[in-house]
């Protein structure tokens, strides 16, 4: 082995992974089942944000839902699963991109709408993974929170609660201060439906109504349905049938997003 080689190995063994090896957060952002269960929830209140006007300046959220939930889900994973140095980076890369459409707006995105975005990713991590698998622990929900707390950090969001309890506090007041149905929450859901096609839309609703917190389902008039109540609860237990995971996810997504499903299985499962 070369000295140079050797030192590479090195450096590998002693870079620090940005989210420790086992961590809840690891498990979470390594499921496809509950990835996509985070942004079915996200997308309802993002709908309803007062600042979603900045999807529709850019156009691509709009222009292409579904494919950039994936993108997103792609930065998501390169923070998560990453060493601190890259995910520092990758963070980074998310403050030049919020900067340089700041500057072609000529406005600043408010500040209150960072950590709005910041914290629908714990809570629907947190939803996500007691519909399927059962609540979190109190040090898993504390863990969590502190992994994206330092998400926060990197992203330079401001005025972040330092513990869990106090960030549940806090999104209860960002709940009830910044969410309001507006004609960009119609025309987004228009192209959801649009997107999805008729039935996967309806899944969808299905899986909002039962996910989203009250004021999002209030304000969405979702509806807490029976059949996928007992559907959900069912999958739950039967994720260890031979065959059924991409079968749900091939119900779920269209056809043209199927490998990049498989992907968040294959890629980033605990290493």
């Amino acid at each position: 082995m070369s000295i140079l080689t050797a030192s590479q190995t090195e450096s590998e063994h002693t870079r620090r992974d940005f989210v420790a090896r086992g961590s809840v957060v690891r498990r979470i952002w390594g499921d496809p089942e509950l990835v996509l269960l985070v942004f079915a929830g996200s997308a309802a209140e993002f709908a309803l944000n007062r600042a979603v006007d900045w999807l529709f300046f850019t156009g691509r959220i709009p222009a292409d839902p579904v494919g950039r939930l994936f993108s997103t889900v792609r930065y998501a994973q390169e923070i998560v699963f990453a060493d601190e140095e890259t995910a520092e980076r990758t963070l980074q890369r998310i403050n030049s991109i919020h900067g340089a459409v700041e500057q072609k707006r000529g406005m600043t995105i408010p500040e209150w709408a960072f950590r709005d975005v910041l914290y629908m990713l714990v809570d629907y991590s947190e939803r996500a993974h007691r519909m399927l698998y059962g609540p979190l622990k109190a040090r898993e929900r504390a863990e969590l929170y502190a992994v994206f707390r330092r998400v926060g950090d990197g992203l330079n969001v401001k005025q972040l609660p330092e513990t869990y309890s106090e960030w549940r506090d806090d999104r209860a007041a960002h709940l009830g201060r910044d969410l309001a149905f507006s004609k960009h929450t119609a025309l987004l859901y228009e192209q959801y439906r649009r997107h999805l096609g008729e039935w996967r839309y309806q899944i969808l609703l299905g899986v909002q109504g039962l996910l989203v917190p009250e004021r999002v389902r209030r304000l969405l008039r979702l509806k807490r349905q029976a059949l996928f109540s007992a559907l959900v609860g069912g999958y739950g237990f039967s994720l260890d049938v031979p065959g059924l995971r991409p079968l749900v996810r091939r119900l779920l997504v269209q056809p043209r997003y199927w490998d990049e499903v498989a992907g968040l299985a294959l890629q980033y499962r605990e290493r």
